[in-house]
């Protein structure tokens, strides 16, 4: 069997992997699966491409999925992550000015997809994340980013702090999002190249990155509790600079 790291579960992230181009070399249907629209568009598409389809029983399917799959599989090579100069490189390439999100020990593979899939819509140009103690590119975030991680580029990289002085030396401004900032986030100017650094659950920006941050900016609340989840917080900021750049 392929390494866990090699499947694509569900049926949203392996049609939207198909319509990605990305290589897949087997797509692996449940005997007993009902030809939805979604699902004859798997099978069309994999004809079109020359990828095999193979039906087996559901039990064999969970042995790839631990029972998440929704009847589809798709055997491929892990999401290849890009490096950092690439990730810079991309808004040049598109003549817009720098959108990046920056993820300082994310762990939890839900918080991780659900981001990538706001960063889609947002029109972020990359996300970056810590290759230690943090989440990377499961098929888990895959699921739950419903094929946004075949959109969005992401950079794994060692250190954050140190890769946020190497944007700082490509031209682009950090911005942390931290409970104790010294402006409102909707006051921060959005449509200067931008890294938006947002902090691990439970434990916010650390110490080290926040030195690094040019302006750290709060969301306000008014409830008892005293954060929200990374992937809310990250969703709102993300929206205002969406709403700032379109005007």
């Amino acid at each position: 069997m392929l390494e866990f790291t090699d499947v694509i579960a569900g049926r949203n992230p392996v049609a939207e992997a198909l319509r990605a181009g990305r290589p897949i070399n087997r797509i692996l249907l449940s005997r007993n699966i009902q030809r939805h629209s979604i699902i004859a568009e798997i099978i069309r598409l994999c004809h079109e491409q020359g990828i095999p389809v193979e039906y087996i029983d559901d039990q064999a399917i969970r042995k790839y999925s631990a029972g998440v799959d929704q009847g589809v599989i798709a055997l491929t090579a892990a999401k290849d992550y890009i490096s950092l100069d690439k990730l810079l490189a991309i808004p040049k390439k598109k003549n817009e000015s720098a959108l990046f999100c920056v993820l300082d020990g994310l762990e939890d593979p839900q918080n991780l997809g659900a981001i990538l899939r706001t960063a889609d819509a947002t029109g972020v140009h990359g996300i970056v994340v810590r290759t230690r103690r943090a989440v990377g590119l499961t098929p888990a975030v895959a699921r739950v980013s419903a094929g946004a991680v075949e959109y969005v580029p992401v950079a794994r990289v060692a250190n954050i702090a140190q890769t946020l002085e190497d944007m700082k030396k490509a031209g682009v401004w950090i911005i942390g999002i931290d409970m104790h900032g010294d402006c409102e986030y909707a006051q921060v100017d959005y449509k200067m190249p931008l890294a938006i650094v947002i902090g691990g659950e439970g434990k916010g920006v650390s110490e080290l990155v926040r030195k690094r941050c040019d302006i750290l900016a709060r969301i306000p609340m008014k409830g008892h509790i005293g954060s929200l989840n990374a992937s809310v917080a990250a969703a709102l900021v993300l929206y205002e600079a969406f709403r700032q750049r379109r005007s």
